[in-house]
């Protein structure tokens, strides 16, 4: 049965079948959420809008950036546990939340995190002797943590309450608790495979060892505690009435969150605002949309511009100490380069 399945993966990537499968789902995906957006924001009054963000109040815009900032700090366990699961001891922690912070803040905002992240970790590893394919498997494992988070999340929000993906989905609650308890029983099972014995995936110099049963509920912490904060950060800056319960919105959250990264679209723009709009259609749209406004502001610009800040900044002093290595070599060695002592020679030759 494994086999059959492993030739049939395997028949389907030589002929980019799931390449293509992959793009149509985004482009699906796309032009439902623009038609779905475009009807629900007709209407929508723009001064309303405004207002409903200048009444927020400081405290819950403060409570929310520090929800932000800790499910980021959460992010930075990612890349440490992936390093650390892939041998690269000698990779100081650091170093490991420099790359999660800024890959993910600036994939979050570019599109295509899975190439634009894995540039900037390339980047930034790569000075610690990490190869290509080394940030490749770190990309693997940080993305395992990712899913796994999602989920147990999502498998334990919906059991609990099923209404909630029901606004999305527009399927039966009943449905809905079955798919999730699925879930959480797939979740279960993989737990149950990679605790037995060693698992591995891939060939060769991409083979990646599978954390074990233990390892993989910390992977499935680290994924439920960094979703936990994302949501009670949008949980917050929602608006109060009515007061639909920290589960349901959560519950909305990450299923739009997964819609929007299923998209490929810079932020889940326009995705993500659709599903969210659709799911918590109960809320005043106008203060519904400042809530988002918010926190893309605080979850998406604001880790985007200090991301760009971080790297300027570390590539400036990179630069300087690579001038001020190459100045102290010369200065131990001053004897003139081969093409310059040439130079002399001809000319002292008279040539």
């Amino acid at each position: 049965m494994l086999e059959a399945i492993r030739r049939a993966v395997t028949f389907l990537r030589e002929k980019q079948v799931l390449h293509k499968l992959g793009v149509l789902i985004s482009i699906a995906v796309i032009a439902i959420a623009c038609y779905v957006l475009y009807h629900m924001l007709r209407g929508i009054d723009t001064y309303e809008v405004l207002e409903a963000i200048k009444s927020t109040e400081p405290h819950q815009i403060a409570l929310a950036a520090l929800f932000v900032a800790a499910g980021y700090f959460t992010l930075t366990f990612y890349d440490l546990f992936a390093v650390r699961a892939i041998g690269q001891d000698h990779v100081p922690y650091r170093i490991n939340a420099l790359a999660a912070f800024t890959s993910y803040s600036i994939g979050h905002n570019v599109g295509a995190s899975v190439f634009t992240g894995g540039a900037v970790r390339y980047r930034i590893y790569s000075a610690y002797g990490l190869s290509a394919i080394d940030v490749a498997k770190i990309c693997f494992l940080a993305g395992l943590t990712f899913w796994l988070g999602n989920a147990a999340v999502l498998g334990l929000g919906i059991s609990y309450h099923p209404e909630a993906a029901a606004a999305i989905d527009q399927l039966p609650p009943s449905v809905n608790r079955m798919a999730a308890i699925a879930i959480l029983v797939g979740l279960m099972g993989y737990v149950a495979w990679v605790w037995t014995r060693p698992r591995v995936v891939g060939r060769g110099p991409w083979t990646v060892v599978l954390p074990g049963g233990p390892l993989t509920l910390l992977q499935i912490a680290i994924g439920i505690v960094d979703l936990g904060f994302c949501a009670l950060a949008m949980y917050v800056l929602v608006p109060d009435e009515p007061n639909l319960g920290f589960v349901v919105v959560a519950v909305i959250f990450v299923s739009a969150t997964l819609l929007g990264f299923a998209s490929h679209s810079p932020g889940g723009l326009g995705v993500f605002d659709a599903a969210m709009l659709v799911g918590l259609w109960q809320m005043d749209r106008e203060e519904l949309l400042a809530g988002m406004l918010l926190f893309r502001m605080l979850y998406y610009l604001a880790p985007f511009l200090i991301s760009v800040i971080l790297l300027t900044f570390r590539e400036v002093i990179l630069s300087a100490r690579s001038k001020r290595l190459r100045q102290a070599a010369l200065s131990l060695d001053p004897s003139p380069p081969p093409e310059a002592a040439y130079v002399r020679k001809r000319s002292d030759s008279g040539a």
